[in-house]
């Protein structure tokens, strides 16, 4: 897991825990015990966070999770790290760390909807079809590298690499970034946390001038 102050005078902690390792939950957690946020922030979409908290968190019986082909060779190749599971448990360990506080946690990423748009607007055809190759050559032969962090990293890079890719994830982060500073203009402390492979990016627009009010995906 990584973390940084980011803002002005470093007012937020970015936290970003590799997705699925259970180990990264548990340091999550204590993350957000010694920085006492006010408010936490998930780069996760509205709906998905609905049926992180409504299933996993609140429930008292988890539901069986389906995983695509992609999904289920990114879990082969991290489970050498340690436990993995899904879906995201640092998510599912914000989402009740907040809850317990008694303190709001919100969503920041995109709708499902709005993200089904920015994908098509940013990723045509033939970036498409690349990127359905990419995904079944890392599924097959998935990075091996020494830390979890780094195979984080590296398996973005295969999947996502592409200049589609690129500024499909730019405009996420962007929406992101917006919606984190809502919740700072709130007032008080706020904890962001994002996965892994975002991390470089989204402390990059967090740290830079405001963007216009006007500025949009």
């Amino acid at each position: 897991m990584i973390s940084a102050r980011v803002g002005p005078g470093g007012s937020t902690l970015l936290v970003a825990p590799v997705r699925g390792l259970t180990s990264e939950a548990a340091l999550l957690a204590q993350a957000l015990d010694a920085f006492r946020p006010d408010t936490v922030g998930l780069g996760t979409s509205a709906e998905e966070f609905e049926g992180l908290d409504t299933y996993f968190v609140r429930s008292g019986a988890e539901p069986i999770v389906p995983l695509s082909p992609a999904e289920s060779s990114e879990v082969r190749g991290l489970v050498r790290f340690g436990e993995v599971s899904v879906p995201n448990p640092s998510f599912v360990r914000a989402i009740d760390w907040a809850q317990g506080q008694g303190i709001r946690v919100e969503p920041l990423d995109p709708s499902d909807d709005r993200s089904a748009s920015l994908f098509a607007e940013h990723i045509g055809y033939l970036e498409l079809v690349r990127r359905t190759v990419r995904e079944r050559g890392v599924g097959r032969r998935p990075p091996a590298p020494s830390t979890p962090d780094q195979f984080a990293l590296e398996w973005d890079r295969e999947v996502s690499g592409g200049r589609g890719s690129r500024a499909f994830a730019r405009a996420r982060d962007r929406h992101l970034v917006r919606e984190a500073r809502r919740l700072v203009s709130d007032g008080g402390r706020v904890a962001v946390v994002v996965d892994r492979e975002r991390f470089d990016e989204v402390r990059e627009l967090f740290d830079r001038e405001p963007p216009s009010t006007t500025e949009s995906d």
